[in-house]
This record gives structure tokens, C-alpha cells and sequence, in this order.
């Protein structure tokens, strides 16, 4: 039982602190949403480019018609992706090997965002020029972010 003090207040007993092992890693799980979520964003981001420079829409219409023009990027990038394991928990703290896979990933998925597109929007092969700067500046975007993601888990990694 606690004792008192000279006010006959009980005395309390410092309490310990309980000290929990937090780790800086991200969990697989959250490291996986959050490359998804960077992806989507990366091939929207590329359309809103696209979108500006050539002056499309413009407001809320030019967003919905920056996702509708990514969608075969996006579609692309996911049919191939996670078959060629640019998921795999090893490769997000590697941002070499993580460079690496992604361009030889982007390559066949870009295949396949051009053959979407040409179906659903161009209904035709895209213009080269079009294909060209879709395979380097894509490239570019998900380098510009897949990278910086794997070297920062790659950091909280070696802090853990």
C-alpha cells in the first residue's frame, strides 16, 4: 500500500516506463500500398504533362481526363509488374537492384500501354514520336520515384 505524506496524501510510486522496440522499417504490407499508390500517381502525373503541353482540358475535367489517358499506363505497369517482381519484399531496400528492375520492368509493360492505347485511343499504333517520349519520360517518373523509395527504406532499414 502506498504511503502518505504530511498532508495525508497517498504517495504515489513513480511508475516505470514501459519501453516498446519501435522499428523505423516499414511494414511489407505498407511499403506495397505505398509503390502502388506511387505508381498510379507517377503515370497520371505523365498524362497531366502530356495534357498541359499540348493545352487539353482544363480544371476539374482536365484531371479526370489526365486518369482516363493514364489508365493504359497503369494498366500496363500492373499486368507486368508484380509478375517480373518489382514487389518482392528483398528489392525495397536495394535501390540499385530497384533502379534496375524497374527500367527492364517498364520495357514489356510499355509494350502493353502502347498496344492499349492504340486500341482504346488512338485505334491505331500510336505516333512514334508519342511512343519514344512515353517510353523515356515514363521511365524517367518511375525511376525519379521507385528509387529515392528504396534507398529511404534501404536508410530505416540500417536505423532499426
Amino acid at each position: 500500500m502506498p504511503g502518505q505524506d504530511e498532508t495525508d496524501q497517498p504517495v504515489r510510486e513513480p511508475t516505470r516506463e514501459r519501453k516498446y522496440a519501435t522499428s523505423k522499417e516499414m511494414s511489407y504490407q505498407l511499403a506495397v500500398t505505398s509503390l502502388v499508390i506511387g505508381d498510379i500517381l507517377v503515370f497520371i502525373i505523365f498524362a497531366i504533362i502530356g495534357d498541359t503541353s499540348h493545352g487539353k482540358l482544363s480544371g476539374l475535367a482536365s484531371v479526370l481526363h489526365s486518369i482516363v489517358v493514364a489508365l493504359p499506363f497503369i494498366a500496363g505497369w500492373f499486368i507486368v509488374s508484380p509478375f517480373m517482381g518489382m514487389f518482392r519484399r528483398e528489392l525495397l531496400t536495394q535501390p540499385r537492384a530497384m533502379a534496375i528492375r524497374t527500367l527492364w520492368v517498364w520495357i514489356p509493360a510499355w509494350v502493353i500501354a502502347m498496344v492499349l492505347r492504340g486500341i482504346f485511343f488512338d485505334h491505331g499504333v500510336p505516333a512514334p514520336a508519342f511512343m519514344v517520349i512515353a517510353l523515356l519520360f515514363n521511365a524517367a517518373l518511375l525511376e525519379i520515384w521507385r528509387w529515392p523509395f528504396a534507398l529511404n527504406n534501404a536508410a530505416r532499414k540500417r536505423s532499426a
